[in-house]
């Protein structure tokens, strides 16, 4: 029977519930596969990272199908394809997590920080960590694969329409979080300041808003059999929107409330996280500014005093309300392309709305 979701409304309850069945059954589906191998714990940590999140990239693919082809008679395949891309995110940042030594996510403990306690709670040999680290890398893996499994069997219509970009996905993402990890240690090519900003933007792209949203909507108009045009409107679209949403994600790094966002506050800056965020304070601080910011970057032990000292540097340089116009800007830019492109009434109406979502928020 038919499945309408509300383009009013595209990330309710009921299509993010219907996104978690999905992942789950697909995952319960692999439970005798991990039992007869004896590695049911990654099953059960995968299960804990899967169960959450804001279930955006499924909801942009979706609703692209629709603003393509109106809705699906059958909505299953579609959504089991559109749901394989939230276990390529889980893949991300569970890698994410162990790169930048993170210790929670989603208000959970990293997935590395969960396969420690089971080898302390199993009084396992060797040091905790070193499992913890091994684990989460094959769990990683292991999500990557399970995504391509989950799209290649979703019996989505158009699917081989739409491989080549999720290839291409796949690919950007972990291009671009390399390109990421050259940055923060001086390794991309980038001398100046200046010309660290110029990589953070590639990463912004490449990182981020390729495989947050302008995949996924071009997936969902792939499968709906759009012509190339709209398939490329689209996709500046998703570029316009995906960026933003990183943005956003970047000063909620640094200002978001740890008890909203399940991360530690002013993460980013502990981690040494070189965002166009920070980047864009470095290049407007004067020298005392700069030094406050560049000792608080990549030290974890700093204080929260020191901390709150450097938040204030970006928001006194300037650079806090600088993103939030770059932020402001791409979102008006890609609800002005949307309009202008050729597609259902209920998808312009459900992408606007994921558009606003994806950058008016708090975590």
């Amino acid at each position: 029977m038919p499945r309408d979701y509300a383009p009013a409304a595209p990330l309710d309850d009921a299509f993010r519930a219907a996104v978690g069945e999905s992942i789950d059954g697909f995952l319960e589906g692999q439970r005798e596969r991990l039992a007869e191998i004896g590695s049911l714990p990654m099953l059960e940590v995968a299960r804990s990272f899967t169960a959450g999140g804001k279930r955006l990239r499924p909801a942009f693919c979706y609703w692209a199908n629709v603003a393509a082809a109106g809705h699906p008679t059958d909505a299953t395949p579609l959504l089991a394809l559109a749901s394989s891309l939230d276990l390529l995110h889980v893949s991300a940042l569970v890698h994410d997590d162990l790169i930048d030594a993170a210790d929670t996510r989603r208000g959970l403990p990293a997935a590395h920080r969960q396969f420690e306690e089971r080898h302390r709670a199993g009084a396992g040999r060797g040091a905790a960590g070193e499992f913890g680290v091994s684990s989460a890398i094959l769990l990683g893996d292991l999500l990557l694969m399970w995504s391509i499994e989950m799209a290649d069997g979703s019996g989505a219509p158009h699917l081989d329409r739409a491989r080549p970009l999720l290839s291409a996905t796949r690919t950007e993402v972990t291009a671009g979080q390399y390109l990421d990890v050259a940055a923060q240690f001086g390794m991309a090519g980038a001398g100046s300041i200046a010309e660290e900003l110029a990589v953070a933007n590639r990463v912004l792209e490449y990182k981020s808003a390729r495989y947050s949203v302008r995949r996924p909507i071009q997936i969902g108009a792939a499968l709906g059999n759009a012509d190339d045009d709209v398939i490329a409107a689209l996709g500046e679209f998703g570029s316009l929107v995906g960026r933003a949403f990183q943005l956003r994600d970047d000063v909620l790094g640094v200002f978001g409330d740890p008890a909203v966002t399940g991360k530690p506050w002013a993460g980013d800056l502990r981690e040494g996280k070189r965002t166009v965020l920070a980047l864009t304070a470095l290049n407007a601080a004067d020298p005392a500014q700069r030094a406050v910011l560049s000792t608080v970057l990549g030290s974890q032990d700093a204080d929260d005093d020191l901390v709150a000292e450097a938040a204030a540097v970006i928001e006194d340089t300037g650079a806090r309300a600088d993103v939030e116009a770059m932020i402001d800007g791409g979102l008006s830019q890609a609800l002005t392309l949307l309009e202008a492109t050729s597609i259902t009434d209920d998808g312009h109406t459900a992408l606007r709305r994921l558009a606003e979502l994806s950058v008016r928020r708090a975590a």
